[in-house]
């Protein structure tokens, strides 16, 4: 996509029905407020349509026009009719285009001109996948020929008597990259029958797959395709993506293959009104060290939430960063329902992942069916789901990229009305930047998906999968480019190279030992006490900072604290507890480096792109507060943990400091702030949001001798996040000073400077040093 399809407000469009509910929200704006920075409208697009196409099977054609499908929009006929010309294909187009009919037509066509043909669809979420096997089941279920295509789902949920008998009788198979890596490729020899006649291979969402996870991704599918050649098969890839930069090109990465692209977008939408929204900073209340807090995003997005449903009854989904935001975004929605209209206090719920099979089932339901009005949810439904009627999305909190944000705006209006899409700027340094630069977010193309399929601690294990499933061939491994990282392998003692090719030694089941969603480490189990009932899990290397004792800790509206963490058990154990407050862990990091692998220098200033040893632990946890307050800071002692990955850094020669007003003193706090920024401005140019990054600043670094920022990638092995801030540093940090200086706070606060993880307590933090330190950065770099 290149160019911007928002009108600003200076074009004086004709009022809409997302104006009017916008209008709404800003009548019950309290006296004195003045949350809306700016407003754009997307202007009403008139559908294009093409014929169907003569390959296409008659009763496929008959049951889509049953559906309401009288003729396809132009690109997905295109992408159709490429996908049964035996070419990959990615259809890169908006929320709502109907990308499912693009992969939907050939596939069932397939299936119908030959019963023993065969298809697998992969999803990010079970949601999505779950509601695309809706979908075909609703399609085939009168179709004779499609009788006997028994399409089924396979994922962590499913039965161990239903896997069976998919695995004996179903034609297409629902699943996720997690099953296909964890079940049908170690076990593919039970799987003879989908392999063996395997036409097509769908990957949905495809531009979910990126960093770390896409990169486990990309190596999953060419084992998949290395595995259906054992068997005779070569499938034919469709993906389907949201709107992203060069989608033909991630898709070839993504597949291993060449992608061809379809872009054009045939399909019609309503108007749409998106607002920027910013909370005002509480002047009443402080946070830490005195600075001004701003109303959370969460918060105003509950009020949002509940002002939609009472005065409009508008059907809304609110957009949430963590899940525990979602949680308490819908309690307080409901809290205000309870005040205004009890009777819709049931109608608001949240959704989020980490709940358990049956209550995800049971709010897909409710969503389908209109029993719920407003939902509060993180990512887990931005993804494909079909939500019917929906009139508004709030955004709580820049989603962490482009693409990400219009297709959580895109599921309003999705039946052709006008709409409402509000973004609602966090205590974030990047949210700031954004409603206060709207043509950052609206003017500027989505972001092209970063993936590294050659990083060691990705290629390493799944090679290792890989000659589990089937030896390595040497070709194979030249394709790879991966002789070094097998040598290293072999010396371990997990792989043997022999005549006919690189085996696994004896007892080497390396599946189960790669989490391929980047986590770190085994799930840890959350517990309550009293009951044993489970309420949910998370990764290790997140549970210190997520359920360590006293963590408050969020489940279905309800509210626990955690008792006790057994990290090496893999459980934490929980009580029901009601508290006032939430908590945030804080961590302290230190930093070596390990090699520098490119530099630039600018006299003073030096960048580079570095290897680097991260140690850090959770030393403690702050209580807030709703309003964003402090109550107190309480002490930890977690266990370390290291993590070999990549940074961008930069140096800064002393002599540069002090001409500019940075005195020795300062250097420190000034350092750190620009730090703080910096993290929180990468996101705007990678693919990244910020918790996938880190950073460590000091005013002297035992590895360089000088002051020293770091920002890293939050995983091993790196995930192109820094790398990317390296190769555009300048347009990085000058975005990164714009926001530090426009914030209208007088010495620093969450919104510009301040971390909400910093181990440091946030001291010392300098706002004009970090100005005047990147000022000065930039202009050496600029020369």
């Amino acid at each position: 996509m290149t160019g911007s399809p928002f009108l600003h407000s200076g074009d004086a469009p004709a009022p809409t029905y997302g104006r009017e509910l916008l209008d709404r929200l800003l009548a019950g704006t309290p006296t004195g407020e003045s949350p809306l920075t700016h407003v754009a409208e997307i202007p009403a697009r008139p559908a294009h349509h093409s014929d169907w196409p003569q390959w296409a099977h008659e009763d496929v054609v008959r049951a889509f026009r049953e559906q309401g499908v009288e003729r396809p929009w132009h690109h997905q006929a295109t992408a159709a009719d490429i996908a049964a010309g035996g070419e990959h294909v990615v259809v890169s187009t908006g929320t709502a285009s109907g990308k499912s009919v693009a992969y939907q037509l050939p596939v069932l066509s397939a299936l119908a001109d030959d019963p023993q043909a065969t298809a697998l669809y992969l999803s990010p979420t079970k949601a999505l996948g779950a509601d695309q096997l809706r979908a075909v089941t609703e399609l085939t279920s009168d179709i004779d020929a499609l009788s006997s295509v028994c399409a089924c789902a396979y994922d962590g949920d499913t039965s161990t008597e239903i896997r069976q008998w998919t695995r004996r009788h179903s034609r297409w198979i629902f699943t996720n990259p997690d099953m296909l890596h964890l079940s049908l490729l170690p076990a593919h020899a039970r799987w003879v029958r989908l392999w063996r006649r395997l036409r097509y291979v769908v990957v949905d969402e495809c531009h979910s797959y990126r960093g770390v996870f896409g990169s486990h991704v990309a190596l999953i599918l060419r084992r998949l395709r290395r595995v259906a050649r054992r068997y005779g098969a070569d499938p034919v890839f469709v993906l389907a993506s949201a709107t992203t930069a060069e989608p033909g090109a991630a898709a070839s990465r993504l597949v291993g293959a060449p992608c061809r692209e379809v872009t054009e977008d045939g399909s019609p939408h309503g108007p749409r009104t998106v607002a920027m929204w910013e909370p005002p900073l509480l002047r009443e209340l402080t946070g830490e060290h005195g600075a001004p807090v701003r109303r959370a995003a969460g918060t105003e997005a509950a009020r949002l939430l509940a002002d939609l449903v009472v005065v409009e009854g508008a059907r809304t989904l609110a957009f949430v960063r963590s899940r525990h935001g979602a949680e308490l975004t819908a309690m307080g929605a409901r809290r205000l329902l309870a005040e205004a209209a009890p009777d819709l206090v049931d109608r608001v719920a949240a959704y989020r992942a980490g709940y358990l099979a049956e209550d995800r089932r049971d709010l897909e339901a409710a969503l389908s069916d209109g029993r719920l009005l407003g939902v509060a949810s993180t990512n887990a439904l931005e993804l494909g789901v079909d939500i019917a009627g929906l009139d508004a999305v709030i955004v709580a909190g820049f989603p962490g990229t482009v693409a990400s944000f219009r297709q959580q705006g895109g599921r309003a209006g999705r039946r052709g009305q006008g709409s409402l899409v509000v973004l609602v700027a966090r205590d974030d340094p990047l949210d700031t930047y954004l409603v206060h630069h709207p043509q950052a977010l609206l003017d500027r193309p989505v972001e092209a998906t970063v993936t590294d399929p050659n990083n060691p601690y990705v290629l390493g294990p799944q090679l290792l999968c890989a000659a589990s499933e089937l030896p390595l061939s040497d070709a194979e491994v030249e394709e790879f480019g991966a002789i070094d990282v097998l040598t290293d392998l072999a010396e371990q003692g997990l792989i043997r190279r022999r005549p006919h090719g690189w085996f696994v030694t004896p007892g080497t089941q390396p599946h189960g030992d790669v989490e391929i969603r980047g986590g770190i480490g085994h799930q840890v189990s959350i517990v309550e006490g009293d009951t044993g009932r489970m309420l949910g899990t998370v990764d290790a290397a997140r549970a210190p900072a997520t359920v360590h004792p006293g963590a408050v800790h969020l489940h279905q509206g309800e509210s626990f604290v955690v008792d006790e963490l057994y990290l090496e058990d893999g459980i934490a154990l929980v009580h029901a507890e009601d508290p006032e407050w939430s908590t945030s862990a804080r961590e302290i990091t230190d930093i070596c480096c390990i090699s520098v692998d490119e530099h630039r220098d600018f006299g003073p200033v030096t960048v580079a792109s570095v290897g680097v040893e991260v140690t850090h632990r959770v030393v403690g946890y702050l209580r807030r507060l709703p309003s964003g307050e402090v109550l107190d800071q309480i002490p930890l002692e977690m266990p370390e943990h290291t993590l070999d990955t990549r940074a961008v850094m930069y140096t800064i020669d002393p002599g540069l400091l002090d001409p500019i007003g940075v005195t020795p003193d300062r250097v420190p706090g000034a350092l750190h702030a620009a730090e703080h920024a910096a993290i929180g401005l990468l996101p705007l140019l990678a693919t990244c949001d910020r918790g996938d990054i880190g950073g460590v600043s000091t005013d002297l670094h035992p590895d360089t001798g000088l002051p020293t920022v770091f920002v890293y990638d939050g995983q091993p092995g790196g995930a192109g996040f820094a790398e990317r801030g390296y190769h555009r540093i300048t347009k990085w940090l000058t975005a990164t000073r714009d926001a530090v200086a426009a914030c209208e706070c007088a010495a620093g606060c969450p919104s510009c400077v301040y971390s909400p993880k910093c181990g440091n307590g946030n001291d010392p933090l300098d706002k004009a040093g970090a100005v005047a330190v990147l000022d000065a950065v930039l202009a050496a770099i600029e020369g």
